[in-house]
């Protein structure tokens, strides 16, 4: 039943979405306007009255038309495109001078190795595996920030500092006179002891970053070096594009995992007031 409603609830959101859509439309703000005009004109309320007519027919019809929706869809989805792509600007700009220079240089390859299969293969259309490539460089982007994050986070722990805490909790743990307070420390030794943990993950997940921005950069050299050397588009098909996309993936899948992990861990020591064991606290 609570499935039941929850479906009826995501149609009428659904609907929604498209009658508001048509309501905003420039055809029908002018066309409200012309006949709040013609009122006006006249000093007869009858042209409000076929505007109220024709409105209600509007918004029971436009908002159904399987091509209006399209439409909105397909809006929709530019906007999400322009507002990713002004994101991505955004965050480049906040990259180093070097950083900029690598994301620039891969953009630049990704539009040669485009330019080069129209040039030396002489097809108009770009096959449907080059044109992920956009997707290649944007997930460039991506892990090079979360790269240059994890390196800066890396440097910021105190990992002596863990250690010393974790000694003490370990003394203290031994030394409690009673059981609640043994417990605590206890509790305090594993916290401190996954805190150590972490440390190693984000070194492992830095390396396995490091590598796969390598990757992504040799695999669009080799490409633009194999399309020079061309003759027919059969040819580019041959090319695999799969195992970077799932190595990438797997990348993204990983890095999720620690995200989640030292997330945890930082907003403990944020609780317990260890604010020396958080990022950023030697800064």
């Amino acid at each position: 039943m609570a499935d039941l409603a929850k479906y009826r609830q995501e149609i009428s959101k659904f609907n929604t979405k498209y009658l508001s859509e048509a309501v905003k439309e420039p055809v029908n703000f002018w066309g409200l306007a012309g006949f709040a005009v013609a009122a006006a004109y006249t000093q007869s309320v009858i042209p409000l009255f076929i505007a109220l007519i024709f409105e209600l027919i509007y918004i029971f019809v436009v908002p159904n038309l399987p091509t209006y929706r399209q439409l909105v869809n397909t809006r929709e989805k530019e906007r999400v495109r322009s507002l990713n792509k002004a994101t991505r600007e955004k965050l480049i700009k906040s990259f180093t001078p070097r950083e900029r220079d690598a994301v620039d240089y891969l953009r630049w390859q990704k539009d040669q190795i485009q330019e080069n299969y129209h040039k030396f293969t002489g097809a108009r259309e770009l096959p449907s595996n080059l044109t992920t490539l956009n997707q290649r460089w944007e997930d460039f982007v991506d892990l090079l920030d979360v790269y240059r994050r994890r390196k800066k986070h890396l440097k910021s722990i105190n990992r002596q500092a863990v250690n010393n805490q974790l000694a003490q909790a370990f003394r203290a743990a031994e030394n409690s006179g009673d059981e609640k307070t043994r417990r605590v420390q206890q509790t305090n030794v594993e916290i401190l002891k996954r805190r150590l943990a972490s440390f190693d993950e984000l070194e492992r997940s830095v390396k396995l970053v490091e590598g796969q921005l390598q990757s992504i950069e040799n695999f669009f050299g080799y490409l633009n070096d194999e399309i020079v050397t061309m003759s027919t588009p059969e040819k580019f098909s041959l090319l695999d594009f799969e195992q970077l996309s799932d190595s990438i993936a797997m990348t993204k899948q990983m890095l999720d995992a620690t995200s989640d992990s030292v997330g945890a861990l930082d907003s403990y020591n944020r609780e317990m007031g260890n604010y020396e064991l958080l990022p950023n606290s030697n800064s």
